[in-house]
């Protein structure tokens, strides 16, 4: 099947491909490096029914970061399927372990990104946050956008799952306040939305590139708090990220309550092993 995927690609790029092996980095997805003459790709395939809505999402995200010119993203050069198979292709970035100079500029351009203003909170199309659909409904308050489109949609699924009881979920007029409490003077910037140590890289040559986003338009604090949860980025990064955007008044409680909703997601992605943390954080603030 990869071969027809190959040919396909190859046809379409106007390129020979000379080399092909499997490779690391497609999360659950198959993925590829792809040699030519001129250039590497990096292929990912994917046979899930809803495997090409998340290309196309991921295409939509990975251009509109792009656009703005102020961190690199590998650019994609195809989505499409063949046979069954969702497959996106993309340039190949060869990746060095990150140094100190290499989280400062990961930070820098990471707040350069976030200081564009942006007009309202959402997206122009829904995408996903792992495998789970994320809705992105054009509101012009954040605190409502952050209640109705991330943590209320992850409440129910967890109540339906039976992860969490009808008495755990809050209700929605107690988390406005706590929200309108604590999410304040929010400008809409364009965020990753799922900024974790596993999605940026650092090529051979120190640039920064994000992958695999999640983009809509929301607080910035989102992805510090998400690059927060499973082990910080380090000293360096932050401390270059604040110096453009400094910390807020309520910096510690928006990281908690950011993270509660991919929090939220693990629980209902993977299950009970996150239900300490999502509750630690409801009864705490709830």
């Amino acid at each position: 099947m990869i071969k027809d995927i190959l040919s396909y690609i190859s046809d379409t790029v106007s390129e020979d491909i000379n080399s092909t092996r499997a490779v690391t980095g497609g999360s659950i997805s198959s993925a590829y490096l792809l040699e030519t003459s001129n250039r590497n790709y990096f292929l990912k395939i994917n046979k899930a029914p809803v495997a090409i809505e998340m290309f196309h999402a991921e295409q939509k995200g990975l251009d509109a970061i792009e656009k703005t010119e102020t961190i690199s993203v590998p650019h994609v050069h195809l989505v499409d399927s063949l046979e069954g198979k969702a497959f996106i292709l993309m340039d190949y970035v060869e990746n060095r372990r990150p140094d100190s100079n290499d989280y400062a500029r990961l930070g820098r351009e990471l707040a350069s990104l976030h200081m564009i203003k942006q007009d309202n909170f959402g997206f122009s199309s829904d995408n996903f946050i792992g495998s789970l659909p994320q809705k992105n409904r054009i509101h012009t308050n954040w605190v409502e956008f952050y209640w109705d489109e991330r943590i209320s949609p992850q409440l129910q699924l967890a109540l339906n799952a039976g992860l969490l009881s009808k008495k755990e979920i809050p209700a929605k007029e107690k988390s406005i306040e706590i929200f309108n409490r604590f999410l304040t003077d929010v400008t809409p910037s364009l965020i990753h939305g799922d900024l974790w140590g596993g999605n940026y890289l650092i090529s051979e040559e120190g640039t920064p590139y994000l992958v695999d986003p999640a983009v809509y338009r929301g607080h910035s604090m989102v992805d510090i708090a998400m690059s927060k949860l499973f082990g910080s980025f380090g000293d360096e990064f932050y401390n270059a990220y604040h110096e453009i955007i400094p910390k807020s008044e309520f910096h510690d409680e928006q990281i908690d309550l950011y993270q509660l909703y991919f929090l939220l997601v693990h629980l209902n992605l993977f299950g009970r092993g996150y239900y300490s943390s999502v509750s630690e954080i409801l009864k705490r603030y709830f």
